[in-house]
């Protein structure tokens, strides 16, 4: 299939998200639930579209009204799901709920999405990309980890560059060694590696110190722009020797659900813009108030700014 080129291509999760919606702080003590499109990838190429850029995605959904659902979701937020495949098991859940501090907690149910094969990403034509976004949650069975190791590969043989959003989900895995030795194949091709404290904590033996990391993060992927984020505690980036800090916007956020994700894509697109220059202050603020918008609206969608929106958010001081 002939596609357009210098499409920015999401490839992994696609998933329900059945979002706690009585207000537990503990999936065990939540009655009533929430059902939203989610999954990572799929968020940031909503985000990716609703910013304006050309967004695809790649991924599996079952055989089955939720599978139907998020294709049909995905079409109207004028995403391209010419590279979505459906199988012929059920489509994977997500829990999610929110800590008493405010923070997003998930617990998957996986079915669909690991189907995704390295003969999917042969049909995905990764070359001629504009970038390819990743994360984790795909890389943690098979033969999705297999699938998404290859697009990487092609990528970068074809010198698209990688945004690799780590979004660690510690439970999916073994054990953290394998998670890291895993997720360290991708950052070694990484142009752009966007990671969490929570993610750096897994990865890099509780690593909290945001210069601890940056300097970690430089061992495994030297060649990559990093980015760090902490929800409501703000962002950093380190410009040559210098770690920098960037707040977090205030507002009256309803639910944390695809945050991370709006801030992905939000910086991705100023970064592209810029030839993938190094990230400055006013890219973590653009990205940080796409984040900060995507929490005043429920689900992982709803949310996500509209270019015009985000330049308004930016321009009226609320943020």
């Amino acid at each position: 299939m002939e596609r357009p080129r210098g499409q920015f291509l999401a490839v992994g999760e696609t998933l329900i998200d059945l979002i706690v919606a009585d207000g537990a702080t503990d999936l065990a003590a939540a009655d009533h639930f929430a059902a939203r499109p989610g999954g990572a990838p799929a968020n940031v190429a909503v985000a990716l579209a609703r910013l304006g850029l050309p967004a695809a995605f790649a991924g599996t959904v079952g055989d089955d009204p939720f599978g139907r659902r998020l294709a049909e979701a995905l079409a109207a937020k004028r995403v391209d799901v010419s590279r979505l495949a459906t199988v012929p098991t059920a489509t994977t859940i997500a829990f999610a709920w929110k800590t008493m501090a405010g923070d997003g907690q998930f617990w998957l149910l996986r079915n669909a999405d690991l189907q995704l094969s390295p003969s999917d990403i042969d049909r995905a034509s990764i070359d001629g990309l504009a970038a390819l976004i990743v994360g984790s949650v795909a890389l943690a069975g098979e033969p999705s980890r297999s699938a998404v190791l290859h697009a990487v590969a092609l990528a970068a043989a074809a010198a698209v560059p990688v945004c690799f959003d780590i979004n660690l989900r510690p439970s999916l895995w073994p054990n953290l060694q394998t998670a890291t030795a895993v997720c360290e194949i991708v950052a070694t091709s990484a142009t752009l590696l966007k990671l969490s404290v929570d993610d750096a904590a897994g990865l890099f033996d509780s690593a909290t110190d945001p210069v601890t990391i940056f300097d970690a993060c430089a061992r495994v992927a030297p060649t990559a722009q990093v980015v760090l984020t902490d929800g409501v505690r703000g962002s950093w980036y380190r410009d040559g020797p210098g770690v920098h800090h960037v707040p977090a916007w205030p507002v009256a956020a309803i639910e944390p659900t695809g945050a991370g994700d709006a801030f992905t894509a939000a910086l991705v697109k100023r970064l592209a813009a810029r030839s993938w220059a190094p990230p400055c202050a006013d890219d973590l603020r653009y990205a940080a108030a796409a984040g900060a918008l995507a929490t005043t609206q429920p689900g992982a969608w709803d949310g996500l700014p509209t270019a015009p929106e985000l330049d308004a958010f930016l321009a009226s001081g609320d943020g």
